[in-house]
C-alpha cells in the first residue's frame, strides 16, 4: 500500500516529519534496475525523452519550450542564495539573492555563456524583471531558509538535482531535491513549491523518491520525501517504502506511454 501523509504546515512540522520518517527499502538492486528499464525501453520513442515529476503531475501534457521567467528563475536564484545564507547568516536574503543575480550578470558579460543561460536571460530582460526575478527568489530562500532553521538534525543544499539515463529506452530521468537531512543512516528528501498542491502532488514526491534512489551509487531510497507548501499551508509525506517506489516507476512508464500516444496522434 502507498503512502501519502497530509499535514499542516507550521514552523516545526518539518523537524517532526522527518524525526518520523520510517526505515527506507532495501537498496534497488540490478535485477528491479534492468526490470524498471525493460518496461520502459518496451515504449518506442523516436527521440530521446525526459520524464520527471512536473510531467508527470500534468498527465504527461506535452510541455511548451522552455523560457525562462521570473517564477522560472526563482529556484534557481534562491538555491544559489541559500548558500551564500548558509555560509554567512549575517547577510539578508535580499543581499544574498542580489549578490547572485550579479555574478550572473558578470559571468553573462564575458560572453561565454550561452543564449539560453539563466545568466543570459538576466543580462538580456530590464531593471523591472529583474526585480521580479529577485523578490521571487527571495520569497524561496526564506522560506526554504526558515523551514531549515527549524531542523535538529543536519541539513545540506545538494549541488544538483538527481538524472539518471535508463540503459536501453531512450530515456532520462530527472528528479528534484531542495534540501537533504541526514537523520542518523538515513535520508530524508524536502521540496519547497510554491502556490497549492494539485491531485497528483502525491504521484510526483513519488517520482523524485524513485529517481533520488536510482541515482544513488548503492540504490538506496530516502527514508522519505517531504513536499512544502508554505503559502499553502500544507506539507505532503511520501514514505521510502517499496510499494511507493513501484507506484513511481509506475507513473513514469505510464507518462512515456501516454506521450508516446500523443506523438501519434494526427496533427
Amino acid at each position: 500500500m502507498t503512502t501519502l501523509g497530509h499535514h499542516r504546515y507550521s514552523r516545526h512540522v518539518l523537524d517532526r516529519l522527518v524525526e518520523g520518517a520510517p526505515t527506507p527499502a532495501e537498496p534497488l538492486g540490478a535485477p528491479e534496475r534492468d526490470a524498471f528499464g525493460a518496461r520502459l525501453a518496451a515504449v518506442p520513442t523516436l527521440a530521446s525523452r525526459r520524464v520527471d515529476a512536473w510531467l508527470v503531475e500534468r498527465g504527461a501534457a506535452a510541455p511548451a519550450a522552455f523560457a525562462w521567467s521570473p517564477a522560472r528563475s526563482r529556484r534557481a536564484l534562491g538555491r544559489g542564495a541559500l548558500r551564500r545564507l548558509a555560509a554567512d547568516p549575517s547577510r539578508t536574503p535580499l543581499a544574498a539573492v542580489t549578490e547572485e543575480i550579479l555574478d550572473h550578470l558578470a559571468r553573462a558579460a564575458t560572453g561565454y555563456v550561452g543564449s539560453g543561460t539563466l545568466a543570459a536571460y538576466l543580462a538580456a530582460v530590464d531593471d523591472a524583471t529583474r526585480a521580479l526575478c529577485a523578490a521571487e527568489a527571495v520569497t524561496w530562500a526564506t522560506q526554504t531558509g526558515e523551514a531549515a532553521a527549524t531542523l535538529s538534525h543536519p541539513w545540506a543544499i545538494p549541488p544538483a538535482d538527481p538524472y539518471y539515463d535508463v540503459p536501453g529506452a531512450r530515456t532520462s530521468l530527472r528528479g528534484q531535491r531542495d534540501l537533504v537531512v541526514t537523520a542518523g543512516a538515513d535520508r530524508v528528501l524536502v521540496r519547497v513549491r510554491a502556490g497549492a498542491p494539485g491531485r497528483s502532488a502525491g504521484a510526483g514526491l513519488r517520482v523524485d523518491l524513485l529517481v533520488d534512489a536510482l541515482a544513488d551509487p548503492a540504490g538506496r531510497p530516502a527514508a522519505r520525501v517531504v513536499g512544502l507548501w508554505p503559502e499553502a499551508g500544507v506539507a505532503l509525506t511520501v514514505d521510502g517504502t517499496l510499494e511507493d517506489l513501484r507506484a513511481g516507476a509506475r507513473a513514469v512508464v505510464r507518462a512515456a506511454v501516454v506521450g508516446r500516444r500523443r506523438a501519434l496522434e494526427p496533427a
